[in-house]
């Protein structure tokens, strides 16, 4: 492990109005199982950045949740970024945030493997506290259920577990094992947060400490789109009008019959797809229309909101959206543009301000709708309504019941 040297300069904000402004989470030892910092950014990396404005936070990089697939080029180019995020030790991301690439052994269904990752996480733990001066009390964070085999062992005083999705619908997991670790993850935790509704209900049971906390937005960066300074970046400002648009993962959870039929209804429209592909989308890239852009990064997606006519949110419906919270939702209403998406229950408490359409020909007249009805007044009144839901209020309102948590388990 490669020597890290500590900078005073980053300090942690410890002041009253500091604590005022994250929701009384301040001067707290975090560490945290999440997913790769490096990939688009979710809800863990918006609240594990604010957090770490006032807090010392060490987020952990995936642990696998499968055993690689040697012949996948995509599996060996992780296996290598991680073993040389590895080496390269603790990365310091901003005020009190550290990123760090802990190596385990890749077999998730081997008790061997089990007991000797404890062994080396906590290990690897407790040299890490002590170069980055994180103490003996510290919470523990836990955004993916692969981790429930190492809570519990690694010496954390407060357990927070955040659900994003139900995981266990995910079809490269095995359904049944990320089920059961969900389940322990609900029943070890001193409180829950859950990102949509349904996800809530589902663990209510399990856990009477679990909370809906929806996500927020950035509000600033996306409302920049309604800026004259902002220019819309050329390969999106050089396709034809009208330009409906779409960021994200490119994964197989999106419709792309529902895309492809409103390329081939309507060749005069531009339909641009933004973030990296991660399925077969070959009949798309067929069709002159489509437009694959590449992922960007989230400092240039206001610009490339303002290049849009129309945000687009075209998953299929099914058991595992059903429970999704679409980040981009707000993002697009933050960066003023019309939205239309299929009828997903957490898209449906902004159905004044999103077209939600049911059926392929419900989707293709709210495009229209949208177009025609669109102005720069319109765009104004749109990102104005998401001023108050911005990330610091959601992590404010985070931050009192891990406080009320960690106050009530002290008693």
């Amino acid at each position: 492990m490669t020597q890290l040297a500590i900078n005073p300069a980053h300090h942690i904000d410890a002041t009253p109005a500091a604590a005022t402004a994250a929701g009384t989470m301040v001067g707290q030892n975090i560490v945290c199982f999440a997913k790769d910092w490096d990939e688009n950014p979710t809800s863990n990396n918006h609240v594990m950045r604010l957090l770490g404005r006032h807090n010392r936070v060490l987020w952990l990089n995936s642990i696998t949740t499968r055993t690689p697939n040697l012949r996948s080029r995509r599996d060996l180019k992780k296996i290598l970024a991680k073993l040389l995020s590895f080496a390269r030790g603790p990365r310091h991301v901003a005020d009190g945030l550290w990123v760090y690439t802990p190596v385990v052994l890749p077999f998730p269904h081997s008790t061997l493997a089990t007991r000797l990752n404890r062994w080396i996480l906590k290990a690897s733990l407790a040299v890490l506290r002590r170069r980055l001066r994180i103490g003996n009390h510290f919470q523990l964070w836990v955004f993916l259920p692969t981790a429930a085999k190492y809570v519990g062992t690694l010496g954390e005083s407060l357990i927070v577990y955040y659900v994003t999705d139900q995981y266990a619908k995910f079809g490269y997991v095995d359904a049944a094992e990320v089920a059961a670790n969900d389940k322990a993850l609900c029943e070890k935790a001193d409180v829950v947060f859950a990102t949509a509704q349904s996800l809530v209900d589902d663990r209510l049971c399990l856990n009477r400490e679990t909370h809906l906390s929806r996500h927020g937005v950035d509000y600033e960066l996306f409302a920049s789109a309604l800026d004259d300074a902002t220019v819309v970046p050329p390969d999106i400002a050089a396709l034809p009008k009208p330009v409906l648009g779409y960021y994200g993962a490119i994964e197989r959870w999106l419709d792309f019959e529902l895309i492809e039929q409103l390329a081939r209804r309507h060749p005069n429209w531009s339909i641009a797809l933004i973030g990296q592909t991660l399925t077969d989308v070959s009949r798309l890239r067929a069709l002159p229309n489509v437009h694959f852009l590449g992922r960007k990064s989230h400092s240039e997606l206001p610009a490339y909101c303002k290049g849009m006519s129309v945000g687009l949110i075209p998953h299929q419906v099914n058991e595992l959206t059903v429970h999704m919270n679409p980040i981009k939702l707000r993002e697009y209403l933050s960066a003023g543009l019309p939205v239309v998406s299929v009828d997903l229950p957490e898209v449906r408490a902004y159905d004044r301000d999103c077209r939600i359409a049911g059926n392929y020909d419900d989707f293709d007249r709210a495009v229209q709708e949208a177009i025609t009805r669109d102005s720069p007044d319109a765009r104004r009144i749109r990102s104005n309504g998401m001023r108050s839901e911005t990330w610091e209020r959601r992590v404010a309102q985070i931050g009192k019941l891990v406080t009320r948590a960690r106050s009530r388990k002290s008693m």
